[in-house]
Order: structure tokens, then C-alpha cells, then sequence
């Protein structure tokens, strides 16, 4: 069901030609050949930093119970025990998109826009999450699991952007708020150390050219 309305919020919000759904300038632009035409330079600066000696992407559609932040660590520690490496040897990337995006949000915005209740519906015990339940540590026997210390370890994160977008517009619907304001403050909002992505597909496709093995996540 909420597949459905992200698509149709996608649809109207292209139709009514909102700026910010990327990153990337839509404007038209004289021709420049010695350049990348609406390359987003810390995005760019981003997948150049895939540059270690084992690389994996881990594609998050979804929360999925929090694996896209319990597979990257027992990735690393594969490598690590297997193979003789550090986590710092290693490629991680996790691409946060769709309806996974408040795996990379603070408290704060948890609490403020209820993401536990729909469109997200996600809950810690029998009710709606109140805070970031995939933040820190998961209550398993894998230590590192948890975003921030993924983050801390140098596991590459990103947000999609065109997620921010429709989700926050949604959100700011449902609470009568102005959704270009919402999104700005979800961004701010972001862990830090997470990177907003153009898109999470353009993201999951960079990744891979840079050298990355693909594993669905979500």
C-alpha cells in the first residue's frame, strides 16, 4: 500500500515540477563538453572513496528488521577473520532508499514526525517507534552492528534523496506542515557522516561500477 502512494507522490510531485526532488540542476544548461553536466561534486567525492581492497554494496529498500545494518559487519568481519584485513581495507556501502530512509535519521526527527506510524510503520515492541531503533548497537551477539558505528568503522552511507523528497512531502501533508521545510529539516537531520545520494538507484549503479558485488539488503 505505501508503495503505491510513494508512487503516486512521485508522480504528482514530478507533474508539478517541484525543484529539489535531486540534487542535480534541471535548468537548461549550455552545452560543456569538459565536464560532467549536473555532477553533484560530494557525491561524486563520495564514490571515490571506494576504493578498498574487498567492496560491497548493501542495496536498502527496506527496514527489514534492521539487516542493512547487521550484514555490512558481518561482512567486514568475514574479511577481516577470513582474510587478514581491517575494517579500513574494506569497501562498505550501504544505500538507504525508499521506505528505509529513517535508518538514517536522529531521534529527534523520529519523535517530532512520529516515522514509527505510516507511512513507515515501524515498531519497537508492539508499538510505533519513537526513536532511531537501528542507530546504535543491535541487541545481538555481533558487536559493531548499529549505523554509528558503522559510520565510525568508514562504512560509506547513503540517502536517497528522491526518498527525502516524497517521503517528506507526505509526512508534511499528513501534519499540515510545508514540505519544503520538512525536507530541509530531515536533511539536517541526517546521522552524521551519511550522504545524501541523487538517487538510491543512481547509488546502488555508481557503486557498482566502481568495483562493488551487489547484496540485497532490504
Amino acid at each position: 500500500m505505501y508503495r503505491r502512494g510513494f508512487l503516486g507522490r512521485l508522480a504528482a510531485t514530478a507533474a508539478a515540477g517541484v525543484a529539489g526532488l535531486t540534487p542535480l540542476r534541471l535548468e537548461a544548461q549550455p552545452a560543456r563538453p569538459d565536464r560532467i553536466l549536473g555532477a553533484d561534486p560530494s557525491f561524486e567525492t563520495w564514490l571515490n572513496r571506494i576504493n578498498g581492497k574487498h567492496k560491497m554494496i548493501f542495496d536498502a529498500p527496506e527496514v527489514n528488521g534492521g539487516m542493512p545494518v547487521v550484514w555490512p559487519r558481518v561482512w567486514l568481519n568475514g574479511n577481516n577473520e577470513n582474510y587478514g584485513t581491517k575494517d579500513a581495507d574494506n569497501s562498505a556501502v550501504v544505500v538507504l532508499r525508499h521506505s528505509a530512509i529513517p535508518i538514517a535519521m536522529q531521534d529527534a526527527l523520529w519523535a517530532k514526525y512520529k516515522l514509527g506510524e505510516a507511512p513507515f510503520s515501524i515498531k519497537e515492541g508492539e508499538a510505533p517507534a519513537t526513536r532511531n531503533i537501528f542507530a546504535d548497537v543491535m541487541p545481538l551477539p555481533l558487536p559493531g552492528t548499529g549505523l554509528k558505528a558503522l559510520l565510525a568503522s568508514g562504512v560509506q552511507v547513503g540517502c536517497c534523496n528522491v526518498a527525502l523528497t516524497v517521503y517528506s512531502a507526505m509526512v508534511a501533508q499528513k501534519m499540515g506542515m510545508d514540505a519544503a521545510a520538512v525536507k530541509a529539516e530531515w536533511v539536517a537531520g541526517l546521522l552524521p557522516g551519511v550522504q545524501v545520494v541523487p538517487s538510491g538507484v543512481l547509488a546502488v549503479a555508481r557503486s557498482q561500477e566502481k568495483g562493488c558485488a551487489y547484496c540485497f539488503a532490504g
